[in-house]
């Protein structure tokens, strides 16, 4: 048997790109895409995308060139994570949310060679670009680094809005359609680059690999039991880890996808009702969407939408009222570094005979890994060793599988670090219960996740102490109604009374992007530490808990709660404090 080897007849590379081409042939007439009064089928898509793929070769884009893209859930963008790799390079989706100062530094850590800009979007861009030819050291050549710079108009309503001679649809136009991609010889090329939080000096870019992509797509597909002739409503921007993937899970189906620009309660309701959609993904934030709509934004939904949502866990309560209004949610726990999610909440029909509350709080768990994920497990960090499976030893959560990234672009160090002794270190901490199922109780990382974007408390509290008048600044996360989690500041003034609540958050709206700014702002004497002088974040989250960002102080608190209030905590309560609710950040 040893003498059996490989060949091309029997070995071919794993790679999510056979997807739109067996799309194109087996579902050409079926509708590929959605948006407005656009629509493609797949035999369409599958051309533009062989057309795109053709121009970035014809513009010298190669193998391994980085092709960064900002843009809404556009049908350009859908038709990028095929065309990109197709021509050999590595597809960039940049988060729309963060700010100048981010953009210019993805695009400077990653070399981009292209950078695709919607026309919404040309500001920031432009702005991007500026700081990004400042921050190019003296002596060196801005201009051979600089990306070029492709404007992408709405292919519905075009506005002529322009940065630089090129616009999307040329390249559309002038590819060729014969054009199949360059030959994959190595399933562990990199496909897509996605950057974990933004941040401004150590940038963390995930690389995924062909395969990774592959298998973490075929087993979504799967434990979602995501059928054919699927319609996908893009609620779940595909700049996410790629969609979860499912910018390719939906051409392995034969899917529909319904583009949306904006997440609104209308745009949602008229899209399930107009077009019967049957799957969609979120944070739990969009369901505070779909629940607050107002009536003239409503539309009946007459068929099960099913909806897959990770992030943070969402309340019991929640589940109930997304279920009553004809939605089937499943529960998924996921991370860049994984490809999107790793585990899934599998449904057990048995549960189906238990009280509704019971139903949902097991909903609520992280679940199972899914199908191609080698293993799961929560360990003691020190020994390595596997925790009970009681619901109550905690330890981090480490995963194994093909589905996991290639490692961080540039960052050796931190990519030895999250890979030990043949596992990925998640950094979350959890439990395992007796049924084998997985439960999040904290982040190591202190992590805070806000309507499903990753915050880092870290580079939120090295922004707080750049002000003036802050002395020191702790962040933890607190309940939100609306978005789950969102940043709490804890800050020590150099000169109390020296600043108000409003003016930091004014600061802070300036200084980074939208949805890192904190929604509260409590003023202290003094921060709780241990005796080497390590902030106890414990103990600010358990106060946080207490607080809203309504300004009432009239909530009820343990004994406990009042007690570490007592002992370190002193609150300011300035004039002009806001109500930053009202922010929204979709």
């Amino acid at each position: 048997m040893d003498k059996l080897g490989k060949c091309s007849a029997n070995y071919v590379p794993l790679t999510p790109l056979t997807f739109i081409k067996r799309a194109s042939m087996v579902y050409s007439h079926r509708t590929s895409v959605i948006y407005g009064g656009v629509r493609f089928t797949w035999q369409q898509t599958y051309e533009r995308c062989c057309r795109l793929a053709y121009s970035l070769r014809s513009l010298n884009v190669v193998k391994n060139d980085v092709v960064s893209v900002l843009a809404p859930n556009v049908p350009a963008l859908y038709e990028m994570h095929f065309a990109v790799p197709m021509a050999g390079a590595v597809l960039n989706a940049i988060n729309t949310r963060l700010d100048a100062k981010n953009i210019a530094t993805i695009l400077r850590h990653s070399e981009a060679k292209v950078f695709f800009v919607d026309y919404e979007y040309v500001p920031l861009a432009s702005e991007a670009l500026r700081l990004l030819v400042a921050g190019f050291k003296a002596g060196s050549s801005a201009q051979d680094a600089m990306p070029l710079v492709i404007v992408i108009d709405d292919i519905d309503k075009p506005t002529g809005v322009r940065l630089g001679n090129l616009e999307y649809q040329q390249l559309i136009h002038h590819g060729n359609p014969q054009y199949s991609g360059e030959e994959l010889e190595d399933e562990w090329d990199a496909i897509s680059l996605n950057y974990t939080s933004g941040t401004t000096s150590e940038p963390k870019g995930v690389v995924y690999s062909h395969r990774g992509a592959f298998l973490s797509t075929m087993s979504l597909i799967q434990g979602w039991e995501m059928s054919t002739e699927a319609v996908y409503l893009w609620s779940l921007p595909m700049f996410h880890c790629n969609g979860w993937t499912f910018t390719w899970g939906v051409a392995a189906r034969g899917g529909t996808n319904v583009c949306i620009r904006n997440t609104t309660a209308d745009e949602m309701y008229k899209s399930i009702s107009t077009h019967n959609v049957t799957h969609m993904c979120c944070a739990p934030v969009v369901f505070n969407i779909i629940l607050e709509a107002k009536p003239h934004e409503r539309c009946p939904i007459t068929s099960k939408v099913n909806i897959l949502t990770g992030g943070a866990p969402p309340p019991a309560a929640l589940l109930e009222k997304m279920e009553d209004l004809g939605f089937h949610i499943m529960h998924a726990y996921g991370l860049t570094e994984a490809t999107g999610p790793a585990l899934v909440c599998e449904w057990q029909s048995n549960w189906n005979q238990l009280p509704r509350d019971h139903q949902a709080k097991l909903k609520a768990r992280q679940g199972v890994s899914i199908l191609t994920l080698a293993d799961v497990d929560v360990k003691t960090k020190k020994t390595m060793e596997s925790v009970p499976h009681d619901g109550k030893t905690i330890g981090e959560i480490v995963l194994r599988g093909s589905s996991i990234m290639k490692g961080y672009l540039k960052d050796e160090k931190e990519t030895a670090k999250a890979f030990q002794k043949g596992w990925f270190l998640t950094g979350d901490v959890g439990v395992i219960h007796p049924d084998g199922y997985l439960e999040i109780k904290d982040r190591s990382k202190d992590v805070i996740i806000s309507g499903g974007e990753n915050i880092s408390s870290v580079e939120l509290e090295s922004i707080l102490f750049e002000h003036p008048a802050i002395l020191e600044a702790a962040v933890v996360a607190m309940p939100h109604p609306r978005w789950g989690e969102s940043p709490c500041a804890f800050v020590v003034l150099k000169k109390k009374g020296s600043t108000t609540e409003a003016e930091i958050l004014a600061y802070c709206r300036k200084n980074m992007s939208k949805f890192m700014v904190p929604k509260k702002v409590e003023f202290v004497e003094v921060l709780p530490k241990t005796g080497t002088g390590k902030v106890l974040k414990m103990e600010l989250r358990e106060v946080a808990k207490t607080l809203n960002t309504n300004n009432n102080r009239n909530n009820k608190r343990s004994d406990k709660e009042v007690l570490l209030h007592q002992t370190w905590y002193h609150h300011d309560t300035p004039a002009n404090q806001e109500n930053v609710l009202a922010m929204s950040r979709l």
